[in-house]
């Protein structure tokens, strides 16, 4: 995992969906840099190539280079089209290199639980680290697991350098048990099938000519 990515941005004149439909076309993605509850708030644009290239190196740290004004930020929220095709807006938030922050990063469960269902509770966890060490995910190992058990968020693996951010008891899953499905068949009376056979045949010798001898 590359530790941090450095980006040219420029400032944006103007905001609104014309102007982003343009920046779009010209192979630019429409963001900003916000702070919580500080001043800091800028409307950027940037290279839509470069962008996902460093997503698909798993980085997580920038350093956005607005005209000469580096300001090192972490995404926030990714905003995509309906379809899922492109991105419509990035939301970066400013960070201190070195300082730890808290993020939501994706679980994923590994293995497959023996003769009985699993059932999660939540698909991400809040953790704790310095911005360079966010993981695209964190993974819980449940190969074998049987019937009952809970996992908790003590049960993820966490690299050096990350820990937990919520309660370490958090119930993240649980193992249940299978419901087995059991088809009921009605059951026939002997007595009422046989007599059900009597009628039959009764009707039978009545449709018969009577024998002339």
């Amino acid at each position: 995992m590359s530790s941090s990515e450095s980006l040219k941005c420029g400032l944006r004149d103007k905001v609104g969906s014309r102007d982003s439909r343009k920046l779009r076309s010209q192979g630019r993605i429409p963001a900003s840099l916000q702070a919580e509850g500080k001043s800091v708030h800028m409307n950027i644009h940037l290279a839509a190539d470069e962008f996902h290239a460093s997503r698909r190196h798993h980085v997580h740290l920038y350093d956005l280079d607005v005209d000469g004004d580096v300001h090192a930020a972490v995404v926030r929220e990714l905003q995509w089209d309906a379809m899922g095709d492109y991105l419509n807006h990035i939301e970066f938030r400013p960070v201190q290199r070195g300082v730890a922050i808290e993020s939501q990063v994706a679980l994923v469960f590994n293995g497959k639980v023996k003769d009985a269902v699993l059932s999660q509770n939540v698909s991400e966890i809040t953790i704790s680290c310095i911005p360079s060490l966010i993981p695209d995910n964190l993974g819980v190992e449940v190969e074998g697991l049987e019937a009952g058990v809970h996992l908790r968020a003590s049960d993820i693996s966490l690299p050096e350098g990350i820990s937990l951010a919520v309660d370490p008891e958090f119930e993240i899953a649980v193992v249940g048990h299978l419901k087995v499905v059991v088809e009921e068949v009605a059951e026939v009376d002997p007595d009422v099938a046989e007599g059900e056979g009597a009628e039959e045949s009764d009707g039978d010798s009545d449709g018969e000519a009577p024998s002339d001898s």
